[in-house]
């Protein structure tokens, strides 16, 4: 009997856990069976306006089955690590955990421990890379199954699986999409990994690319970049940390947008500036970039409601003319 241990926090690492439960109750996926003898998330942080307590997706799914948490904190501590090795698990499966473990914890169980990246590596390393590929346009993104080392993301790939990016993906759609496709790659993957059956592939160093943890801040838009940069951060950036503006000294979101092509800039040049067209009969809000126009197809200024173009003209028309900023 395989003895795992989970370690996850957010709704990305939901949907391997549950094909993990499922497959365990079927008899399903590996021959000697396994059990998930406890599954490790970050601690509850208190989140909201209320400031209570919110656990973690991967938290509810393992209370929802009856499966032990723990929530130890940093494993870099000595005592935590101690105490993970007092499990005597034979496999570790990371998804999103939001911690580097350290070298020792990696060398714990026999069978190592496997990551559920969301990238097909060594592209995008590091913790944002479902944003980062719709930010750089790509029309390809995908999972890899690979074995941890002490790096960030640089240990040896088991398996990549890739999807397709849409014109309109966001980074809310992807990441759906990207933990499904990881929960049937890490089925597929773990029979043939505890049978010996697969030799792990060294990354390629020098296509290796990294990623940043997005803050706040980059939520900000900068309307002396091109159109096109612009609609994809937007699409990268939704749901969070969200793509945003500033109007009349108000946060003003933009929630969805798309560039204009072959249009000529006759009404501004300034970047930033709003003005009005008409397409097919009715009025459209268009914000003038570094490169072309930027029709606006959803926005929410600061208190209200999230609106489409059409229906926040109709309450704030004043806006033509005037710079975001």
């Amino acid at each position: 009997m395989l003895r795992i241990i989970y370690m996850g926090t957010p709704h990305f690492a939901v949907p391997a856990l549950e094909a993990l439960i499922k497959g365990r109750a079927a008899g399903e996926v590996l021959p000697e069976g396994y059990e998930i003898v406890t599954v490790i998330t970050r601690p509850d942080k208190p989140a909201g306006r209320g400031r209570g307590v919110v656990y973690s997706p991967v938290k509810q799914t393992a209370m929802a089955h009856e499966i032990p948490v723990w929530q130890p904190g940093s494993f870099k501590k000595q005592a935590n690590s101690d105490a993970l090795a007092e499990y005597k698990a034979d496999l570790y499966i990371v998804a999103a955990f939001g911690q580097i473990l350290p070298q020792k914890v990696l060398d714990q169980p026999r069978y190592g421990t496997l990551n559920i990246h969301a990238s097909l590596l060594p592209r995008y390393r590091g913790p944002d890379p479902i944003a980062e590929a719709i930010i750089q346009g790509d029309h390809e993104s995908g999972v890899s199954i690979m074995l941890l080392d002490a790096g960030i993301d640089t240990g040896p790939v088991l398996t990549r699986y890739a999807v397709s990016i849409d014109a309109e993906e966001t980074t809310g759609s992807l990441t759906g999409k990207l933990a499904e496709l990881g929960a049937r790659a890490l089925l597929e993957v773990l029979p043939q990994w505890v049978e010996r059956k697969i030799t792990p592939e060294p990354q390629d160093e020098e296509r290796a690319t990294h990623t940043h943890m997005l803050t706040k801040e980059d939520g900000l838009i900068d309307w002396t970049r091109p159109a096109a940069v612009l609609a994809r951060k937007i699409r990268a950036y939704q749901p969070w940390p969200g793509a945003y503006t500033h109007w009349r000294g108000k946060l003003l979101k933009i929630i969805s947008a798309q560039p204009l092509s072959n249009v000529e800039l006759t009404v501004a040049t300034t970047p930033g500036a709003v003005s009005i067209r008409e397409e097919a009969g009715h009025k459209v809000l268009v914000v003038t970039t570094g490169s072309g126009l930027l029709l606006i197809k959803q926005l929410q200024l600061e208190g209200k409601k999230a609106l489409g173009a059409d229906e926040f003209l109709r309450g704030y028309a004043n806006i033509a003319g005037e710079t975001l900023a």
